[in-house]
């Protein structure tokens, strides 16, 4: 059975008149299964345009589990393979991230995705015991790298890094964009973005948060708040738009790897502002697996992150921002 769901994004605010024709320039289109969108200040657009799209195809050539060619779908057949930097940098990030949130982070889950339709394979039968036996080769400690090679103690581990991609693939470009000497822009993948310096309008960059209730399918129709951000990567991610209903029930994409089963808890979307996109997108999913006692503190450990988590109580809608010593440079 085929499932439609869509991907929760954290909605640009852009008007046709904030970006009149000058220096400022608009790039769109679609990669990893959503849209982009890029505006940028102070770089030649032909040139920022064919650089976008060679680096949009070297990511889906090492990192994309729908193209069989790519390095990670041949390293979940067990080819033999070297990794490129692309592929490096995001398995050596993930690897981070799946110890400091002690596993709610994990691209090994990938047959968990799987088997529960949120994968690049057919969805499966889901038991008790499917899930158990599927644990018994999911977690990083069971694939590791030596050199440019990606090691396995079990053949039936495999990797699925859209959890990661789409921040990672935002750094790539952004870092694309300072090289070619912009020094105002904001770059966006399926509504994770970073920006740098200043829109045409001299002011930090606007950013909504959607509401995450049920319903609220179009990003911008129903906004909770909308921040200024510069110099920074944000990221969302919840349940209330990539999910099915099976039986009467709602299976959120959302896939705790310590239990095999859809995430179900009190949080709605998770918000995270960090350095690098490729950071914040890994943290926001982490965040909607752990839950919000665990996502506290996880952000009181890191403080070098910022967070704007929406969860339910008492019927409501509610709010957490971790508490900052200076709101200077918050964005929130």
């Amino acid at each position: 059975m085929k499932h439609i769901y869509r991907i929760t994004i954290a909605c640009l605010l852009f008007s046709a008149c904030a970006f009149p024709s000058g220096d400022y320039h608009t790039i769109e289109g679609f990669t990893m299964g959503t849209s982009f969108r890029i505006i940028f200040e102070g770089a030649p657009p032909a040139a920022v345009q064919a650089g976008v799209d060679s680096l949009l195809a070297q990511i889906d050539r090492s990192l994309s589990a729908y193209n069989p060619q790519s390095i990670i779908s041949k390293i979940n057949r067990n080819e033999a393979v070297e990794a490129d930097s692309f592929f490096l940098a995001v398995f050596r990030r993930s690897h981070e991230i799946y110890l400091a949130t002690g596993g709610a982070f994990d691209i090994s889950a990938s047959p968990l995705f799987n088997a529960w339709g949120f994968g690049f394979a057919g969805r499966d039968t889901v038991t008790q015991e499917k899930i158990d036996s599927l644990q018994q080769f999911t977690g990083m400690h069971h694939v590791w790298l030596e050199g440019t090679r990606v090691v396995k103690d079990d053949p039936r581990v495999t990797l699925n890094a859209n959890a990661i991609a789409k921040g990672f693939g935002v750094d790539v470009l952004a870092g694309f964009l300072e090289q070619a000497g912009s020094r105002n822009f904001l770059v966006e993948i399926g509504g994770e973005l970073r920006c740098k310096g200043k829109n045409s309008e001299g002011k930090d960059w606007a950013i909504g948060i959607d509401k995450p209730v049920d319903g609220n399918m179009f990003p911008g129709e129903h906004l909770q708040t909308v921040v200024r951000l510069t110099d920074k990567a944000m990221a969302t991610s919840g349940n209330y738009r990539q999910y099915y209903e099976e039986n009467g029930k709602k299976v959120v994409h959302t896939i705790h790897p310590a239990t095999g089963y859809p995430a179900v808890n009190s949080l709605l979307s998770a918000t995270v502002m960090a350095a690098d996109c490729m950071t914040a997108d890994a943290y926001a999913t982490a965040f909607m697996a752990a839950g919000l006692e665990e996502a506290q503190q996880l952000l009181a450990a890191h403080p070098e992150l910022d967070a704007y988590l929406i969860y339910e109580c008492q019927g409501k809608l509610c709010v957490y921002t971790p508490p900052q010593p200076s709101s200077k440079g918050r964005g929130l």
